[in-house]
Order: structure tokens, then C-alpha cells, then sequence
């Protein structure tokens, strides 16, 4: 599988999917004028990516996004909930989410993504400056 890159913008998140490396991640604001329109091929690359994803692999989704509005939020979650059915399927798959340790709105954002899923989810915290 090829790499899957988006470089960031003002309203959209560095995109680095790296099958070689089996890590995935989102790192960035999103508030894009079409959120669906943006994270539609973004999903559509992931299905390809779990269905060949070997059982002696781990797949890491990292993010860090200090800011997402809503629609973009209903697409992570589309995302995270790909990775959370390959996780019942019996891949070896993750999350790590990163949040700014002075972000407390991100914190929270990402603590009430994980309560509905059963794949292994991380929140780490980093210092500021």
C-alpha cells in the first residue's frame, strides 16, 4: 500500500499515514468548510489499509489536534470506530491521542471519544514551551 499524505492547512490537520510504519496520524487543527468531503478518502484508504493489516502487526492512530469542530468530530469518529471494529476483529490496533497539557478542552475531547470504544486507547499529555 502507497503512503497516504495531506500536508496541513489553516483549517485542516497533517495527514501521514504510513503503511510501512503502521502509523496513522492527525496532527492539526480541523475545521474544514466540508469536513465529510475531507475525511471521506481519509476513511476509504483506512478500509483498504485494516483489511491487509497482518495479524503480527499493530496499527498506531495517533492524534494531535488541539481543535476540531463538530462535523469533524462525527468523522474521527467514523475513524476511530473502523479501527474499533478491526480491534473485535482480532487486529492489532491502537490509539494514541496527545493532548497539550494546558488544553483541557482537548483532553476532554478525547476522553469522551474513547468512552464508547473497546480498543486500546492512550491519552498522553505534553508540556507546552
Amino acid at each position: 500500500m502507497q503512503r497516504y499524505f495531506i500536508a496541513e492547512t489553516k483549517s485542516s490537520p497533517t495527514v501521514d499515514f504510513d503503511p510501512a510504519a503502521n502509523l496513522l496520524s492527525l496532527v492539526g487543527q480541523s475545521y474544514p468548510e466540508n469536513a465529510f468531503k475531507f475525511y471521506e478518502p481519509i476513511l476509504e484508504w483506512v478500509d483498504g489499509y485494516l483489511a491487509q493489516l497482518s495479524p503480527d502487526d499493530e496499527a498506531i492512530l495517533e492524534f494531535q489536534m488541539p481543535y476540531m469542530n463538530t462535523s469533524s468530530t462525527k468523522c474521527l469518529m467514523m475513524l476511530l470506530d473502523k479501527f474499533d471494529f478491526a480491534y473485535s476483529q482480532g487486529k492489532r490496533v491502537a490509539v494514541r491521542w496527545i493532548c497539550n497539557a494546558d488544553n483541557e478542552s482537548e483532553f476532554e475531547c478525547a476522553e469522551e471519544l474513547k468512552e464508547d470504544l473497546s480498543l486500546p486507547f492512550d491519552i498522553l499529555t505534553k508540556e507546552v514551551g
